[in-house]
């Protein structure tokens, strides 16, 4: 595979959007809003998948502001060209993974993810990398769905093994807030735990999170 390409088993490829459209309708634009507000200067998301994010780009971004993305499907990666250009928003798409950003250091004034530390294989790495491209007032915006308590967290631990399988290495049950909090090199100025989803996806950290001087 060339750069940083990963591939998404290609039934759950295919039926990524699909899935994802209630989610998207009725849920997701509070949170995606969040992700999106504000942003100037230069700005890269991480994980853009299909491109779930350029309406918000589209509509908060500033128009002088520098737009990267990366992604490692190649799938979901051409997707992702074609929701841009739908939208009006001009991005430099590349392969890429977390772990190893293709950016010089402090290259970035905000770092956007929305359901990518699921799949990393070292959820440490990527914050370490997020944290090496961050100016020193940058920002770091996540999203991401977490493990849920009580029965429905063992539910999620006993599914996991399969989803990950059939999902790109997608872990039901981590917990990211706290790896965040423990992080050496980012510390989080605000965070809460929404409950946005369906069985078995429930819980959501969301949050930003500062480079540690």
């Amino acid at each position: 595979m060339a750069g940083g390409d990963i591939r998404f088993h290609p039934v759950v490829a295919a039926l990524y959007d699909p899935v994802q459209s209630y989610f998207e309708r009725f849920q997701a634009p509070e949170h995606r809003s969040y992700l999106a507000g504000g942003l100037d200067g230069r700005v890269l998301e991480i994980g853009v998948g299909t491109g779930a994010m350029a309406p918000y780009y589209a509509t908060a971004l500033d128009p002088e502001a520098n737009l990267h993305g990366v992604e490692p499907d190649p799938g979901m990666r051409a997707r992702a060209r074609e929701t841009f250009a739908e939208s009006g928003v001009d991005v430099s798409l590349v392969s890429a993974r977390g772990e190893r950003l293709p950016y010089a250091d402090d290259a970035f004034d905000y770092v956007v993810e929305c359901g990518v530390f699921c799949s990393v294989p070292e959820m440490e790495s990527m914050l370490a990398e997020i944290a090496r491209v961050l100016r020193p007032d940058g920002e770091f915006r996540f999203l991401d769905h977490v493990r849920s308590d009580g029965l429905v967290g063992r539910s999620q631990d006993a599914l996991t093994p399969l989803w990950r399988r059939i999902g790109g290495n997608c872990h039901l049950n981590r917990r990211v807030q706290p790896v965040i909090e423990a992080s050496e090199r980012l510390r989080i100025v605000e965070a809460d735990t929404p409950t946005v989803g369906y069985w078995p996806i429930r819980e959501f950290a969301r949050g930003t999170a500062t480079p540690i001087e």
